[in-house]
């Protein structure tokens, strides 16, 4: 059975374990320095939160998600990041973690929950299944050219 709870400090050498595998999963490369802040923020930033799943005691699975305002609703939740180690796939621990995501969003007021994923994701199976719908929206991303900005108050 799938036990769910947030990170706590003795987690942290068992956690970077699998957001080092997240990110070589999807070829991101980040420095130590990446890993410390990001740790440190899902402990210590209160609109920040940080699960693990543990499957017979052992750390199979994280998530990252955050909440926020909105115009148009209450409050929002962006699941970040899951994952789960290939090991322990197909025994729904993915399901798990967002359904324990969605429960603690809406008991602290932020009822909506939202991800991203890769259009060829193969999650996308599941995240077709546990998503209530698909909005059909497409994410674009702004990325400013260093070399156009103009320094101000100059």
């Amino acid at each position: 059975m799938v036990k769910i709870g947030y990170l706590t400090e003795p987690d942290r050498a068992h956690w970077e374990v699998l957001a080092r595998g997240k990110d070589a999963h999807f070829d991101v490369e980040r420095s130590d320095d990446a890993y410390e802040r990001t740790w440190r923020r899902l402990l210590d930033d209160e609109r920040i939160r940080g699960i693990a799943a543990r499957l017979d005691g052992r750390m199979v699975g994280v998530a990252h998600y955050l909440f926020h305002a909105s115009v148009w609703y209450s409050g929002k939740c962006y699941l970040a990041d899951l994952f789960v180690d290939p090991e322990a796939r197909r025994r729904g621990i993915a399901t798990a973690m967002i359904e324990w995501v969605a429960r603690d969003a809406e008991e602290r007021g932020f009822p909506a929950l939202y991800w991203n994923t890769l259009e060829d994701a193969p999650a996308r199976a599941l995240y077709d299944q546990v998503g209530k719908f698909h909005e059909g929206l497409i994410r674009y991303s702004y990325r400013r050219d260093a070399s156009q900005v103009v320094p101000t108050g100059t």
